[in-house]
C-alpha cells in the first residue's frame, strides 16, 4: 500500500507501507498510537480511514524527523489517500480475471477501477497484460526411454528368435 500525502500547494509525497517496508518497532508504535492491531490498521488505511493513514505516515515520517509528534502531524481532509502497490495490483488483477473473465464488459470495467486505485498505472497495465496473456500449454512429456539394461537385452536377441 502506498499512502500519498499531498498538502495544498505541495508536491505529492508517497509513503510505502507495503509488506516488508516497515520495521517491527514502527508497527508497534503504529499499533500503540492507533490502539488497534496492524492487520486492522492496514485494512482501514486501504479503505481510506484518515486515522489509519495518518498514523502510518506519521510513523514513516519519524524516520527523517525523529522528534515529530503525532499531534503535530495533522493533515487536512483530502491530503491523504491510499493507493495499491505493484504486488497488490497483481493480486487484484488475478482475482478480477477469475471473477469477470467470462464477461468482457465487466472485466474491462473492473480493470479500469483497478487502474484508478493503483499508485502506478504502468505497473497496473503490465499486471493486466500479464494475467490476460494467453498461457503456453504445458510442454508435451518426453517419451519414456528404456532403461540401459533393456537395450542390452534387445541387442542379444537375434531377429531369427535365437
Amino acid at each position: 500500500m502506498i499512502i500519498i500525502y499531498e498538502p495544498e500547494g505541495s508536491e505529492p509525497q508517497p509513503f510505502d507501507a507495503g509488506r516488508g517496508k516497515l520495521r517491527a518497532s514502527e508497527i508497534q508504535i503504529i499499533e500503540r498510537t492507533a490502539d488497534a492491531r496492524w492487520p486492522d490498521i492496514k485494512e482501514a488505511a486501504a479503505e481510506g480511514s484518515i486515522h489509519a493513514m495518518r498514523v502510518i505516515v506519521w510513523a514513516i515520517r519519524k524516520r527523517s524527523e525523529p522528534t515529530l509528534r503525532f499531534a503535530d502531524f495533522d493533515p487536512f481532509e483530502g491530503e491523504l489517500r491510499s493507493r495499491l502497490d505493484a504486488r497488490e495490483v497483481r493480486a487484484y488483477a488475478e482475482d478480477i480475471l477469475k471473477e469477470y473473465g467470462e464477461n468482457p464488459d465487466d472485466l474491462a470495467a473492473a480493470f479500469d477501477e483497478l487502474r484508478d486505485a493503483a499508485y502506478d498505472r504502468e505497473d497496473t497495465d503490465a499486471a493486466i497484460a500479464d494475467v490476460t496473456a494467453p498461457k503456453d500449454p504445458a510442454p508435451a512429456p518426453e517419451p519414456e526411454s528404456l532403461p540401459v539394461h533393456a537395450y542390452k537385452e534387445l541387442e542379444t536377441v537375434s531377429p531369427s528368435g535365437g
